[in-house]
């Protein structure tokens, strides 16, 4: 049996993933941080973490100041998942990383854009696209100018398996060697299905992944009511018995449910109440809010965006245009390694995927301008 272990002067249960369990994928030189606090130095510093600020959460083409980015979304979950994890005893450096961390492969206009990306990878025989998954592949292949950045195997594994779109009323961590790991991260490029059989390898992990349902649920209908699409009036009785009128009610009851029937436990558990009207909540929100969040034509006009964008990139490298920004701003600063060992289309899907809202939409109208202008000029002769 586990003994509580004293950690930055904090006592840890004995579920807890303690610093010394710590499993890095490369060697890793000494420091005077503890592990999972280095993953939150080396996680913040990325520059994917800087464009949390300008990536669509819900709502794009929207202009509202207060309307929720990435960024506020990922701090919402870190609070979220911290508040649970000190009252539980867990590490809360392993959650932090792993919260800061579980959005960075999100594209460009949310998950509209990952659908249209997905039909793209899938097109060109890369296999399904799923942000949690390009978030991994972002801290082991993409920052670092190619190299990858090396952090633990149980925030990698965390952030892997953090998809708040799959609820349960229970989660069980799942321990898991680091072969078994990348077996799993691999079998997401290949299988469709195998997204929903994931399970988090430590109980910070299965923290992490409810709390980003946590952060959404209520923020997402704030947002709504800021764009006149619903308030918490519309939400049945029955939700808001349980999870109460507002965003401040819906978050704080949840937390105390998780935590009175977690507390000492070696999983995280709701009760049958909460359970149920998170799930009617989650549904509410689907048919009121993200269904319509964007309309058929703004999709039409993103998928033609990316599509577009796409094929030019695709042909911008294969001709070796170097005043494309995929080759100046991007290959350019790449390691041979990840120029090497990676097919155009991989590449291509990198940066598209990487890319804000604004840089997108400002990449595409600069193409389609310079096309416009070349059929004048074609013209005029």
């Amino acid at each position: 049996m586990m003994t509580n272990v004293k950690i930055n002067n904090k006592i840890l249960c004995d579920y807890a993933c303690l610093d010394e369990d710590a499993i890095y994928l490369k060697d890793n030189d000494f420091d005077f941080r503890t592990p999972f606090f280095r993953d939150i130095d080396r996680i913040i510093y990325t520059l994917a973490f800087i464009r949390y600020s300008d990536k669509t959460q819900v709502f794009s083409y929207k202009n509202n100041d207060h309307l929720t980015k990435r960024m506020i979304h990922v701090q919402y979950v870190s609070k979220i998942a911290r508040t649970i994890g000190r009252e539980l005893g867990l590490n809360e450096d392993l959650i932090e990383a792993s919260a800061l961390g579980h959005d960075l492969g999100h594209t460009p206009f949310g998950h509209v854009g990952e659908a249209i990306l997905n039909e793209i990878s899938l097109r060109v025989n890369e296999g399904y696209f799923n942000h949690n998954i390009h978030s991994v592949r972002i801290l082991m292949n993409i920052e670092n100018y190619g190299n990858g950045k090396n952090i633990t195997l149980q925030t990698l594994d965390a952030i892997m398996c953090h998809n708040g779109e799959f609820v349960n009323r229970k989660y069980v961590p799942l321990n898991k060697t680091s072969e078994q790991f990348l077996e799993e991260y691999e079998n997401c490029y290949k299988d469709k299905t195998a997204l929903k059989s994931l399970r988090p390898m430590t109980l910070e992990g299965c923290v992490v992944r409810i709390s980003d349902l946590i952060a959404y649920l209520g923020r997402d209908i704030e947002d709504a009511m800021r764009l006149n699409l619903v308030s918490f009036d519309d939400v049945p009785e029955n939700i808001k018995k349980y999870l109460g009128r507002s965003n401040k009610e819906i978050v704080n009851n949840i937390i105390n449910d998780i935590i009175k029937n977690s507390l000492g436990k070696n999983y995280i558990e709701l009760s049958e109440n909460i359970f149920k009207a998170i799930l009617d909540l989650k549904k509410f929100n689907y048919e009121n809010i993200y269904y319509k969040a964007y309309t058929n034509e703004e999709k039409e006009k993103l998928k033609l965006m990316l599509n577009t964008l796409f094929k030019k990139y695709l042909k911008d490298i294969e001709e070796n245009n170097v005043d494309s920004n995929i080759n100046k701003s991007y290959l350019k600063n790449m390691s041979d390694n990840y120029k090497n060992n990676n097919t155009k289309e991989r590449i291509v899907l990198d940066y598209i995927a990487g890319m804000t809202d604004d840089y997108c939409l400002n990449e595409y109208n600069k193409y389609e301008k310079s096309i416009h202008t070349k059929k004048e000029v074609e013209n005029d002769i």
